[in-house]
């Protein structure tokens, strides 16, 4: 008889356990308690500019194996572009200056070397100073491994690991930080080549996995919230949902879990899970990109981080934008459109515009946050975790996500092999 996977929660951790499991073999059940699917990794009609945009703005690297095996398998990798080499635009509002970091295409971080290549007013002392990140602690601030201050840093390193942690740097996990390094930076431009998905996320990363989900037999079910995991033993016997609504686990079935951090310890009692959050601030504009802009734009100097430039609008993002979270709209998004007009070169009134204010986008990424996420394994034999805010040794992220997912499904699998 054929197994079933039930994987609790449709974010892009879940999809990515389902899809693996379902091509070993599995029948899947998806249950998601709300009405949308891909969780922070979604795209949906905004009605205030006329577009389709995504919940936030999301960068992959070709350094994100799981990422791009997961768009493998789902039959979707192409719809992730970007320039055949890694390169990266800048340029600081404070200053004026402009610069490109050019990692080159190879598997070795030789653009360090090369002064036309690395941050402008740089030296190669500068970069070996970083050394001691690479292999720090995850029990380590930021703060106490490299100094955080000089040119390096500001125009390089603080901008990377804000994006990548959500908090200002000195307080993240060192550990967290130098995993960041470790797959990119110092695996050269080969593992650094930015990916988007131009069409949208849904379109590159959820509907596809929910057509070859289906096209295998699974089934997706939204509105559908777990309230209880009824236990026999060290086994999961049997689902709980709303409406007297239970579904009885046969012996070789399996669970994932993969929902929100305070929705997994509200089903199982006494699980240790981050309780410290930051949040993200996106903002879309309506408007035909300048000729030539580049797909993604560091911002260094200004309240914008990153612009990205998508068919028929600019859009940024603000990481640990939790001081951001109660200004006024119109107030916030005409500070935003002064630095786009600055950062892109461009002028005029501002255009037809979206805020997305995300007050819980991810975990807080300090050591002392990081020392709460919990593994895949739990202590039910055929309950497995996954979410970004599980001990990846990445930071919450897309590949840190499809990773967890990976993980938990392997997990499953190894059971079942037993």
């Amino acid at each position: 008889m054929q197994k079933t996977a039930h994987i609790i929660g449709a974010g892009i951790s879940g999809l990515s356990a389902a899809v693996r499991l379902a091509d070993a073999g599995y029948r899947i059940e998806v249950h998601e308690a709300t009405q949308q699917i891909g969780g922070r990794c979604r795209s949906y009609f905004d009605a205030a500019t006329n577009l389709v945009i995504d919940n936030g703005n999301h960068l992959l690297l070709s350094a994100n194996h799981h990422a791009l095996a997961y768009a493998r398998a789902i039959g979707s990798e192409a719809g992730l572009v970007g320039p055949s080499r890694a390169k990266f635009p800048f340029c600081d509002l404070t200053t004026g200056q402009r610069w490109e970091l050019d990692l080159g295409e190879g598997a070795l971080p030789l653009w360090v070397f090369d002064p036309a290549r690395r941050v402008p007013d740089t030296s190669l002392t500068d970069y070996l100073k970083l050394a001691p990140l690479a292999w720090a602690r995850e029990s380590q601030p930021i703060g106490d491994v490299i100094r955080c201050e000089g040119t390096l840093y500001d125009r390089l390193v603080q901008p990377l690991l804000l994006a990548a942690l959500n908090l200002d740097p000195p307080e993240g996990s060192a550990g967290l930080a130098g995993a960041v390094v470790r797959e990119t930076l110092l695996a050269g431009g080969k593992a650094c080549r930015p990916l988007i998905a131009r069409d949208g996320l849904s379109a590159v990363l959820i509907d596809p996995a929910i057509k070859h989900l289906e096209g295998k037999g699974g089934s997706v079910r939204i509105g559908h919230e777990l309230r209880e995991l009824a236990m026999t033993g060290e086994r999961v016997a049997a689902l709980k949902f709303g409406g007297n609504d239970t579904v009885a686990l046969g012996p070789a079935d399996a669970v994932v879990l993969a929902v929100p951090p305070r929705s997994a310890a509200s089903l199982l009692p006494g699980l240790k899970t981050p309780t410290k959050f930051r949040a993200i601030v996106n903002a879309h504009f309506r408007i035909d990109p300048p000729v030539g802009a580049p797909p993604i734009l560091g911002v260094v100097g200004g309240l914008v981080e990153w612009l990205f430039a998508f068919p028929q609008r600019l859009s940024v993002t603000i990481s640990n934008g939790d001081r951001l979270i109660d200004q006024p709209r119109e107030e916030l998004a005409l500070a935003i459109w002064r630095d786009i007009c600055k950062a892109a070169g461009i002028a005029g009134e501002m255009p037809p515009w979206q805020i997305v204010r995300e007050r819980r986008a991810t975990f807080e990424a300090t050591p002392e946050q990081n020392a709460l996420r919990p593994g895949p394994v739990t202590s039910c034999k055929n309950l497995f975790l996954a979410g970004d805010w599980t001990a990846t040794g990445l930071p919450a992220t897309i590949e840190g996500s499809i990773r967890s997912g990976d993980r938990a499904a392997d997990h499953v699998l190894a059971v079942r092999q037993a």
